[in-house]
């Protein structure tokens, strides 16, 4: 059954707490970033932005494979091999979890003015519907694997939502798994959140 706001909560401090699993590295932990609406750019207040650090270990010719593996095995189907684009936008019909597979490059989250990540191979971001982001530069090599939950794709907006186009943004539920540790041990909600490598605010 789909997670609304509250499953996901608790998705989201059972990421945080970590585990072992098939392909992971020796991660860094999970972090969390809360955007709110900036001018155009609707982001999503209720759900947080998750930042993997080196989520996958990887190896061999085609490590894009190890993250569409990863993502199709707890429920998020792959959909495209591609990189990030050189304009602001989100998307409304789907919430997007992105595997930076080779190169590196750095990406505003949040729309215009927003907050500046640095992303590497082996990093995982989950953007929830509506989050703003942009690659502001990357290296030639710079490769993502982009999944969605089933039924969910990445249209792409570029100006305020609609009426409509929000309150899908609202209601768009979760899977069940988290795209990069699948099932979690539940435990104690940590009681403070890492604030994310390379980040900071662009003035």
């Amino acid at each position: 059954m789909p997670l609304l706001r509250r499953g996901f909560t608790q998705l989201a401090a059972l990421a945080l707490l970590g585990g072992a699993k098939a392909w992971a590295a020796e991660r860094a932990p999970v972090q969390s970033l809360q955007l709110q609406r900036n001018d155009w750019v609707p982001n999503n207040p209720r759900l947080p932005v998750l930042i993997y650090p080196q989520a996958i270990a990887l190896q061999g010719s085609d490590p894009a494979a190890l993250f569409e593996r990863t993502f199709a095995s707890h429920g998020w189907p792959p959909q495209w091999r591609y990189g990030v684009f050189n304009y602001h936008h989100y998307h409304t019909e789907g919430h997007e979890v992105l595997g930076v597979a080779s190169g590196q490059a750095q990406l505003m989250l949040g729309g215009p003015n927003g907050h500046v990540v640095k992303v590497c191979a082996g990093d995982v971001l989950l953007l929830p519907a509506g989050t703003g982001h942009c690659n502001l530069g990357s290296s030639d090599d710079f490769l993502v694997v982009g999944a969605y939950p089933p039924g969910q794709h990445a249209d792409i907006c570029r100006e305020a939502p609609t009426a409509a186009q929000q309150a899908r943004i609202d209601t768009l539920p979760f899977p069940d798994l988290d795209p990069v540790q699948g099932s979690c041990t539940p435990g104690p909600c940590p009681s403070e959140v890492s604030s994310p490598n390379g980040l900071k605010r662009n003035s």
